[in-house]
């Protein structure tokens, strides 16, 4: 079955329209759902609405309340809500380009795929995304989707393009107040280079799928054996569940030098000869120095 597309309209760059389709770029992970069952009979566990001193009561009555005040509602039926809900346009106006690291990371939400919506508007979809390739910019703009409006930007990507549904300013706490207390030292040099060279030996291209959810294989792995009737091992390793704050910490220097491996060893200075060993050392040094030396001319 073909993916349905979450949106279709066009994109507006000053009085050029293109017909797009957009499409989620994610789906959820293979996450594990668990329900709640009553043990002694091996029924599932279900919730009813009630209210304090009435009891259960139809779902028919229920409507949203915001809380203004300890206790006071203003209530809002789904027609109050509706009511305010932004009818798309089915229209995401560029109004502005941006270098792609002006965005900080944070700010990015959600992504999606957008792709031409038809034969005719391929042309001018793709002079669009070279032209956001080739200034190395993405554009910004605001859209309307199933009632709220998001702020969103597009990029190259492939063949095609990606919209990123961005957080507003509002929805996003700022880092200082969470920072603020580390403190503004310089990290000693020799520590810097160590941990540089370190990121240095492990630098790759990114492969999503070398990465995978360790927890939900070993919950698939338990719910297979429990449904055989088998229990399964799941303790860790001992060192993994001491105490870091205990007699594991070690020196960072030595942490470091140890993580880089031998091929970072620097090759040590000669040891310099001591007792008979440095006489003789003399000895030879000075013979080399008289043979090499010229000969004094007779007055």
């Amino acid at each position: 079955m073909a993916a349905r597309p979450y949106w279709k309209g066009q994109i507006r760059l000053a009085l050029v329209s293109i017909p797009v389709e957009i499409y989620s770029a994610t789906r959820s992970g293979a996450t594990i759902a668990f329900n709640q069952i009553h043990e002694p009979s091996g029924k599932r566990i279900k919730y009813e609405k009630i209210v304090p001193g009435i009891g259960p009561i139809d779902l028919d009555d229920i409507v949203k309340g915001f809380e203004y005040a300890k206790g006071e509602y203003v209530l809002l039926d789904e027609k109050d809500i509706e009511g305010v809900k932004l009818e798309s346009k089915k229209t995401l106006e560029l109004t502005q380009f941006v270098d792609a690291h002006d965005i900080d990371m944070i700010y990015f939400e959600k992504p999606y795929y957008v792709v031409p919506a038809d034969d005719l508007a391929e042309e001018a979809f793709i002079v669009l995304r070279e032209a956001l390739r080739r200034s190395r910019k993405v554009g910004l703009g605001q859209l309307v989707m199933r009632g709220r409006e998001y702020v969103v930007s597009i990029k190259a990507c492939g063949r095609g393009m990606v919209m990123e549904t961005l957080r507003y300013a509002d929805e996003v706490n700022k880092a200082a107040s969470y920072f603020h207390e580390i403190g503004d030292g310089e990290p000693d040099d020799e520590l810097l280079d160590l941990a540089t060279t370190l990121i240095d030996k492990k630098t790759g291209k990114f492969d999503a799928s070398d990465f995978h959810d360790r927890y939900v294989d070993a919950l698939k792995e338990l719910i297979e054996h429990k449904k055989k009737g088998k229990t399964l091992n799941i303790d860790g390793d001992d060192d993994e569940r001491a105490d870091p704050r205990g007699n594991n910490v070690v020196d960072l220097m030595a942490a470091l030098k140890k993580s880089i491996g031998p091929a970072s060893k620097a090759k040590a200075p000669a040891k310099k000869p001591t007792g008979k060993a440095a006489a003789k050392s003399d000895a030879k040094s000075a013979d080399k120095a008289s043979a090499k030396a010229p000969a004094k001319k007779r007055a």
